[in-house]
């Protein structure tokens, strides 16, 4: 495939530095360092192009935090300059690999997510008796750098641009995963590679994608399955040969060992489709859908800490109604009709002091 070059104009254009801000701020734009950063937009926006075209940009330090639903992960942001930037190279080179990319993998694409990935799994379930499911252990922290760089010189030849990915990839901080060691490793092996990028960043999403593109065609192409579907490091193939998913199995694993990647040896098994799979947070089953009960739990401990938050004035009746919006937009994809109608006919969301109604 054809390598795309003299990118490097493009990504550090004025017009795409100034798009670029204008999709960092998305929902954060009342944030204070936004406001800060956007009160002298055009002078940080000519610095920032400066910066980029003379070589001198330099990421600044992450802050890492801590999540524990729907596991534990440590959540690194980058400064929102930096975001400015993964934006303006995104907004360039995304296009270059969108092409590459298979129909079926679903995370972080324009116009896919996971409600179709979620549809996908579906026809496939109703479709074939067995399915194996992937899981690939501490995904982003297991990202190998110098895999990915030479991925990303499969497509692009333009070498600034090429020095900002590096730039960017190379500023990953220490994402803290267990280490793993692959047939032909040294003792130090693991620790000699730099390996691991920020879950948090929009380049780590899209590096992400570029990084199982090719396993995506192997699955796809030569393992001879039904059906395939990817969601980030979650992976179904499907067929009605129950052997010919244990035999894809090892391909798998042997694939995946050349990225340097394993899958989980728990959460990695074949089932019955018939006894309903999960998949993004739902569970399949041949009649119908449901919301899977960690996901649910997960949901109602939300919606009281939004009445908590308008009770306190934490958060605005308008933002009360576009998460509650969002979230039975979410729900409607499975068959949970009863199940909204027990949870929000007697929800009630009140300020400190008033009267229930």
């Amino acid at each position: 495939m054809k390598r795309a070059g003299n990118l490097w104009r493009e990504v550090t254009s004025l017009e795409n530095l100034f798009l670029a801000s204008y999709k960092a701020q998305k929902g954060k734009r009342y944030r204070e360092n936004v406001l800060l950063f956007n009160s002298n937009l055009e002078d940080e926006l000519i610095r920032m192009q400066q910066d980029l075209t003379e070589q001198t940009y330099h990421p600044g330090k992450y802050y890492t935090f801590q999540i524990v639903e729907p596991k534990k992960r440590m959540i690194s942001a980058a400064p929102y300059s930096d975001r400015v930037v993964h934006h303006a190279l995104c907004n360039i080179i995304v296009p270059v690999f969108e092409k590459s990319f298979i129909e079926h993998t679903y995370a972080n694409r324009k116009g896919y997510g996971t409600h179709a990935a979620l549809n996908r799994f579906t026809k496939l379930a109703r479709r074939y008796k067995y399915v194996f499911q992937g899981d690939i252990r501490q995904y982003f922290p297991s990202i190998d750098h110098e895999i990915l760089k030479r991925m990303m010189r499969r497509r692009v030849k333009c070498h600034p641009t090429l020095w900002l990915i590096d730039t960017i990839i190379d500023a990953s901080n220490d994402q803290r995963g267990n280490l793993f060691y692959f047939v032909g490793d040294t003792l130090y092996t693991p620790l000699e590679r730099r390996r691991g990028l920020p879950i948090g960043n929009l380049t780590s999403q899209f590096f992400a994608n570029i990084y199982l593109s090719g396993f995506d065609h192997f699955v796809q192409e030569e393992l001879g399955v039904g059906g395939y579907v990817r969601y980030v490091d979650d992976f179904a193939l499907f067929s009605d040969d129950r052997s010919r998913l244990v035999e894809a199995r090892k391909h798998v694993e042997e694939y995946l060992a050349g990225l340097r990647l394993k899958i989980h040896p728990i959460k990695s098994q074949i089932f019955e489709t018939r006894r309903g799979p999960a998949f993004v947070g739902f569970n399949v089953l041949p009649d119908r859908i449901r919301v899977r009960a960690d996901n649910l739990r997960r949901s109602r401990r939300r919606l009281r800490g939004y009445q908590r938050a308008y009770r306190t004035g934490e958060m605005s009746s308008e933002k009360v109604r576009d998460c509650i919006r969002s979230w039975i937009g979410h729900l409607k994809h499975g068959n949970t009709w009863r199940l909204r109608q027990r949870i929000f006919t007697d929800l009630v969301f009140q300020r400190s002091g008033e009267a229930r109604q």
